[in-house]
C-alpha cells in the first residue's frame, strides 16, 4: 500500500486526500476516458477488478491506486506489450509511487530522508525530477538541496537505483526504483526492435 510517507493510504482515502495514488499514468491529451478505460482492462487482467483512477490537475497524467504491486504491474506490463504492442493504445507511461508529500522543500526532504535506505550500501544513484503546474523551486535548487541527504555515489549514465520526484501543484510523489521499473511505450519499443533485430 502506498503511503504519505508514514501515512496508511486508507486514513488518506478516508481523510478525503486525492493524491494517495501508487501508480501515476501519462496519457494523450484529451484522451482521460479511453486511457481511463485501458487501465482498467489492464489492471483488471492482472487481478485489480476495483481500481481508483482520478485525473490529476497536471493535463495527462492520471492517478491511480490499485491493490497491486506497483512495480509487479510495470513488470507485467512489459510482458504483455511484447506479446501484443497494440494493447496500449492511449496510456503512454507508468511510474510507481512510493509515497506523497507536500512539495515545499522541508516536506520533500523529509520524504527522501523515509526512503533513502532503499538505495544500499554502495549502490549509484541519480535524481529524476518531472514538474507540472509547479513554479515554487527550479529542477536545480530542488536537486542541490535533496541530494545531500543520501551519501552513496551519484551516478548519471549507469546508476542502480533512481530517485524520481512527480511534483503536480503542491504534491509531491517520490519513489526509489531500478532502472525499468517504468512502463514506457517508447521505451517498450525500442527493447522489441532490439529483439527482433538481434533475431534477423
Amino acid at each position: 500500500m502506498i503511503a504519505r510517507c508514514g501515512v496508511d493510504l486508507r486514513l488518506l482515502l478516508q481523510s478525503g486526500y486525492v493524491y494517495a495514488y501508487n501508480l501515476l499514468v501519462s496519457y494523450g491529451w484529451s484522451r482521460f476516458y479511453l486511457a481511463r478505460d485501458e487501465i482498467r482492462r489492464t489492471l483488471a487482467a492482472l487481478g485489480d477488478k476495483n481500481p481508483m483512477i482520478r485525473r490529476t490537475i497536471a493535463q495527462g497524467v492520471a492517478g491511480i491506486s490499485s491493490v497491486l504491486d506497483s512495480r509487479h504491474v510495470v513488470k507485467e506490463l512489459y510482458k504483455m506489450y511484447s506479446h501484443d504492442p497494440f494493447a496500449f493504445a492511449h496510456t503512454l507511461k507508468w511510474a510507481p509511487v512510493d509515497c506523497w508529500v507536500s512539495s515545499d522543500m522541508d516536506s520533500m526532504a523529509e520524504g527522501l530522508t523515509t526512503l533513502r535506505n532503499k538505495i544500499d550500501r554502495g549502490e549509484k544513484w541519480m535524481m529524476v525530477i518531472e514538474k507540472r503546474r509547479y513554479t515554487q523551486y527550479h529542477k536545480a535548487d530542488i536537486i542541490k538541496h535533496l541530494a545531500g541527504l543520501i551519501d552513496e555515489k551519484v551516478d548519471l549514465r549507469q546508476p542502480d537505483k533512481i530517485v524520481r520526484l512527480e511534483i503536480i501543484g503542491r504534491n509531491a510523489g517520490i519513489s526509489v526504483i531500478r532502472p525499468g521499473e517504468i512502463f514506457s511505450i517508447s521505451m517498450a519499443a525500442r527493447g522489441r526492435e532490439f529483439i527482433h533485430s538481434s533475431r534477423s
